[in-house]
């Protein structure tokens, strides 16, 4: 089995380093580990301390698409080697990873999302859901995704689930859209196609003083369980909406259209993540830091900023830390064998 051996910042641990937020904050961020050329996007980390991660297939030498992070800092592909042995150009299978863009824990399951697009190459074969029983790590049921609910330019990025209504939710950061995916009969539904809620404010950002060019549409995603709204950002542009997830499951197209709330003008962020309090963490990509939100009373400021964040990616929440994962992916313009892509993590007092 390909292991992929994780480097595991030791000084780093016994004594972290400071960066100073904004205001009168100060925050540690800690390195807890690191991955040579594997680029890490997404991260979830389940009640009992469960880590599991997961590589896209953005370029060829990918060793795994999910794994899961042992106590003693090593990764073992999960559920196995043969789900994680899938090469460009084999016949897709059901049960093989192709290229595996977010991971999600929800009550003892992990979901999935297989975009089953590599290289960006365009959908090979329909987008699925894989859910893992974690008492088992045995394959639970499979989604697949109706083939009016994806088009072959689709790259299905991130979801949330909604076990009140046993619905999950999908941003499409290919082809803007949301795809709502009803948990219990299997069937998917897109919404908000092309709406100007999920499309693309901008063709680049400016990082560090240089210009990432790319158009990347409906992206972030997040779930406010007690006031049944999801909330979604465009990766390259300034703008976040809610919608009501009632209407988002009953109505159709046009009733979802007039619900679309604008929310805030906020930075340019990658993933989205709520707190049990109403904060929405999420990063600022141009300025490299972490920003949190306070959905009730409006107020947005620095959580953290500092060298030790680079596109900060995706998150998770597990004994009252904040987890993200380092994606660097505006460094990414060439071969990435001698990066380093880590996880990183904040307490959230």
């Amino acid at each position: 089995m390909n292991k992929i051996v994780l480097i595991i910042s030791i000084a780093t641990i016994i004594s972290c380093k400071s960066i100073t937020a904004p205001a009168t904050s100060e925050r540690n961020i800690e390195e807890v580990i690191s991955f040579k050329g594997q680029q890490v996007t997404g991260l979830s980390i389940s009640d009992q301390g469960r880590m599991f991660v997961n590589f896209p297939r953005w370029r060829k030498a990918v060793e795994n698409s999910v794994v899961e992070i042992d106590k003693n800092g090593i990764s073992h592909a999960f559920p196995n080697e043969n789900w994680n042995s899938w090469e460009i150009g084999v016949t897709p299978k059901d049960s093989i990873f192709i290229g595996v863009q977010s991971v999600i824990v929800s009550n003892d399951e992990l979901y999935v999302l297989d975009t089953r697009n590599a290289l960006f190459k365009g959908v090979i074969d329909n987008p699925r859901v894989f859910v893992f029983d974690l008492k088992t790590d045995t394959l639970k049921r499979t989604y697949i995704f109706e083939d009016d609910s994806f088009h072959k330019d689709s790259y299905i990025n991130d979801l949330r689930i909604d076990k009140k209504k046993e619905k999950a939710y999908f941003t499409d950061s290919g082809h803007a859209g949301l795809v709502v995916l009803d948990l219990v009969d299997g069937t998917t539904k897109r919404v908000l196609n092309d709406h100007y809620s999920t499309l693309t404010e901008k063709d680049h950002l400016i990082i560090d003083g240089d210009s990432w060019n790319n158009t990347v549409h409906s992206d972030g995603i997040a779930l406010d369980t007690e006031n049944d709204l999801l909330y979604y950002h465009a990766l390259t542009g300034y703008s976040l909406y809610a919608v009501p997830t009632e209407i988002l499951i009953n109505g159709k197209e046009e009733a979802i259209q007039k619900k679309v709330k604008f929310i805030k003008k906020t930075p340019a962020p990658d993933g989205m993540l709520f707190d049990t309090k109403g904060n929405l963490y999420f990063a600022d990509l141009e300025q490299q830091k972490i920003m949190k939100l306070n959905i009730s009373s409006g107020k947005m400021n620095t959580f953290a900023e500092g060298e030790k964040i680079k596109w900060a990616d995706s998150f998770s929440i597990y004994k009252n830390s904040l987890y993200y994962t380092n994606s660097r992916i505006n460094e990414t313009t060439g071969p990435i064998k001698n990066m380093e892509f880590s996880i990183n993590k904040i307490s959230l007092d």
